[in-house]
């Protein structure tokens, strides 16, 4: 195995992998971003995406309750806030159930996730798995893909504000909060894994877990571009628009 990169060298490594794997590269988000989805096709990814949305604080909390480190565990807890809200606002998962509703889905159906795609819920299910089960490192270093967040985030609101009249900046509310909480969340992250990856196999492990994340991003837009797109086959039971 080659040598320990020094940081610089492997912050490199890291951007290279979201620069190339990253899913705003995706042909479903090239479609969504530039209006050349309908409603329905919207509705559907809206509609899947929402069950990542609800598992990532359950993702971050078994992340938070195999961690020995308090410094660790108190700088996780506020994404648990971020999604699942506080006393004082709203969190992620509400405000994406505000995106929902606004694109005319039932609350419900939405919520008890019984129309989504099978692809969605095994990607989702790997991933909180994965941080379950893989070592501190690997888990903190699967969430990296928000250093990549904030560039997807700039150009689907700008798409589909330009592009799409059923949707205004309300329904859209979820993305704003993230232009700053994803950047906090992937600096802390890339820093922890920086300190923390102190050997070469702890760095390949580091961006491993990165080329992971990435692939479970890429295979729920996978199964919702042959579900909704391409050849256009949704599995019976799931959302029919």
């Amino acid at each position: 195995m080659s040598a320990l990169l020094n940081p610089a060298e492997f912050e490199a490594a890291l951007r290279a992998i979201g620069a190339e794997r990253y899913h705003d590269k995706h042909p479903f988000h090239r479609l969504l971003h530039s209006g050349r989805l309908n409603k329905a096709q919207v509705q559907a990814w809206a509609l899947n995406r929402y069950v990542y949305q609800a598992h990532i604080p359950i993702k971050d909390a078994a992340l938070i309750a195999r961690c020995p480190d308090s410094a660790l565990r108190k700088a996780w807890r506020s994404r648990l806030a971020d999604h699942d809200g506080d006393d004082t606002r709203p969190g992620g998962i509400a405000r994406w159930l505000k995106m929902t509703d606004a694109l005319g889905l039932d609350r419900e159906l939405v919520t008890s996730m019984r129309a989504a795609l099978p692809g969605t819920l095994f990607a989702v299910e790997a991933y909180v798995r994965f941080v379950r089960e893989r070592t501190l490192l690997e888990a903190v270093a699967s969430s990296l893909t928000e250093l990549f967040a904030p560039k997807i985030i700039s150009e689907r609101v700008e798409g589909m504000l330009a592009n799409y009249a059923f949707v205004d900046q309300e329904a859209l509310a979820y993305f704003a909060p993230r232009l700053t909480e994803a950047p906090q969340d992937s600096a802390f992250a890339l820093a922890y894994c920086i300190e923390h990856a102190t050997t070469r196999a702890e760095q390949e492990s580091v961006l491993e877990a990165l080329r992971f994340k990435c692939g479970v991003l890429w295979s729920m837009l996978d199964t919702l571009y042959f579900a909704y797109v391409d050849p256009a086959v949704a599995i019976p039971g799931a959302f029919q628009p």
